[in-house]
């Protein structure tokens, strides 16, 4: 990450409060608006929905767009500047409030509104990679594919026990009661009552089979390319992939072989260009969750966007 700029406080600041936000955590909010109004000159948007966070961002002119929300406010501005090939020459500040905060946290944003709030307006920008797919998706922090959609289940075995033959056996119940003659012998009824007894006294044995319902998680085969040359192919059962945005135009990628035996070392590669095709699957970029996809490529832009931290 590079430095690229200083602010002065005489800035103007277009602070965008998502909704999210304001239910989850109003004092912070409030907090965050009072630290920015008394350092700078601010214009305060409350857009209710996606299209008039979109229209506010649109529509920001000179103004510093500042965002008090959480992760998925993040990447809701970053991917609407990404779209209107707006990114490269609008750098974003952040004042994280609300529920998810890990990505602003992993990305040096301060999680408290204070703290924060003087980093908007005392901090530089630093530039950053960011990981774009080949249907225009971005990715700011990791890109992470687990394994294919969990299995059902095989149902579970016949619960039945002893005590079921015993008991209708005769004598083999331990209770003297049986259907043969003489005077030992008791109504039917009175056995069915019984046996039921004296299943609900006797511990049932557990089944070695997954009970229906439970899943289990099947591995994926999925062809791994990192700038042209395979990592892993389709031969090669895989637990889990994930790609992070690296440094200067690197992607990092890890992938977790599933193991056999012994435990199976991770393979771990760099490049600027990383493929994953195969069976259906589907990958978490970021908080959201997409596919299923055949086939998906992501490129490194470097130093594509810009996020302003507290100088070092």
């Amino acid at each position: 990450m590079a430095e690229v700029a200083t602010f002065a406080t005489s800035d103007q600041l277009l602070i965008v409060i998502d909704p999210a936000a304001r239910r989850t955590d109003a004092e912070s909010v409030r907090i965050a608006k009072d630290v920015l109004s008394a350092g700078a000159a601010t214009k305060v948007c409350l857009p209710e929905g996606p299209e008039e966070f979109a229209r506010v961002l649109a529509r920001r002119g000179s103004r510093r767009p500042v965002l008090v929300g959480d992760d998925r406010a993040l990447m809701r501005a970053v991917s609407l500047l990404h779209r209107q090939r707006e990114l490269a020459g609008c750098a974003l500040s952040m004042v994280p409030v609300g529920g998810g905060l890990s990505l602003a946290g992993a990305l040096g944003v301060p999680t408290g509104a204070v703290a924060a709030a003087r980093a908007v307006l005392d901090g530089v920008v630093r530039r950053m990679d960011l990981l774009v797919d080949d249907s225009d998706g971005v990715v700011l922090g990791a890109l992470r594919i687990p394994s294919l959609p969990p299995m059902r289940g095989a149902p579970p075995v016949d619960q039945e026990d002893a005590v079921t033959a015993s008991s209708s056996s005769g004598s083999g119940s331990g209770f003297g009661f049986g259907s043969g003659s003489g005077s030992g012998s008791v109504p039917a009824s009175w056995l069915r009552t019984c046996q039921s007894l004296v299943r609900t006294l006797v511990p049932v044995r557990p089944s070695r089979e997954p009970l229906a319902g439970v899943t289990r998680l099947a591995p994926a085969r999925l062809r791994v390319e990192v700038d042209g040359v395979t990592l892993v192919d389709l031969d090669q059962p895989v637990e889990g992939i994930s790609v992070t945005p690296g440094a200067s135009g690197f992607a990092e990628v890890e992938v977790r072989p599933v193991s056999v035996g012994a435990e199976a070392s991770p393979l771990y590669a760099r490049g600027r260009t990383v493929t994953v095709s195969g069976a259906d699957f589907r990958y978490r970029a970021d908080a959201v969750v997409s596919g299923p996809v055949r086939t998906r490529t992501w490129v490194v832009r470097e130093g594509a966007w810009g996020l302003t931290l507290p100088v070092k």
